[in-house]
């Protein structure tokens, strides 16, 4: 039941820990047994955390990664001028409606 963090995947931990929920709250365990299981809950929540963090940590590291690409490639500066023409193309399209 003790696996370290490395070994446990995040879905692992979190069937496993859904699994401790619910025998709690159905009290299946004994007053010593509760007190195991809530302590393995913890560590259970801790791996899981972790992982979540780690998740995060990623996710903004590739969207800054993203957003630094799209700035040095000129794409706002592409979306402005276009946005230039489209108005100064609606102006004459205005004209003829």
């Amino acid at each position: 039941m003790a696996e370290s963090k490395s070994k446990i995947s995040f879905e692992e931990a979190l069937l496993e820990l859904e699994q401790i929920a619910e025998k709690l709250e159905r009290q299946d365990f004994s007053l010593e047994e509760s007190l195991k299981a809530y302590e393995r809950g913890m560590e259970l929540k801790k791996i899981c955390q972790g992982i979540l963090d780690t998740a995060e940590g990623k996710i903004e590291a590739l969207t800054k990664d993203e957003s630094k690409k799209t700035n040095k490639a000129g794409f706002r500066e592409d979306a402005k001028t276009s946005a230039g023409t489209k108005a100064a193309t609606s102006d004459s399209d205005e004209d003829l409606f």
